[in-house]
């Protein structure tokens, strides 16, 4: 495939777009001392409530110890917190907290002018 047939593949093109639309978004979620990974799985858990870990690993497209990692620090945080399975004794349901629903609400608020990224965000 030639190098401008390349550049014209819609497929790495929606890529391209996605990417600098999250990194973007990032750039105004910053001043709320949140991390990427942080407000992404923020975000999963909030419409996921009570997913498991290997579930938000997956929509995450991370590893579930990286999952763990995360889930760590949001609960050290104060806005996640792990709930055992009623099922699976060795799995954790996993929840946001009362604190994270003012946080979740300012990233719901940012003005996001001609971004459809901030519609699925």
């Amino acid at each position: 495939m030639k190098n401008r047939e390349l550049g014209n593949n819609l497929g790495l093109l929606v890529h391209d777009v996605a990417r600098l639309m999250r990194a973007n978004f990032h750039r105004r979620v910053q001043p709320l001392g949140l991390t990427q990974a942080q407000w992404r799985t923020l975000f999963h858990m909030s419409r996921n409530e009570g997913i498991n870990q290997a579930s938000l690993a997956k929509i995450l497209e991370i590893r579930p110890i990286t999952v763990t990692r995360l889930i760590d620090n949001l609960e050290a945080a104060g806005w996640a917190e792990r709930r055992s399975d009623p099922i699976d004794r060795r799995a954790f349901r996993l929840y946001i907290t009362a604190a994270a629903q003012p946080l979740l609400e300012q990233i719901k608020e940012m003005p996001c002018t001609k971004m459809i990224f901030c519609q699925a965000y």
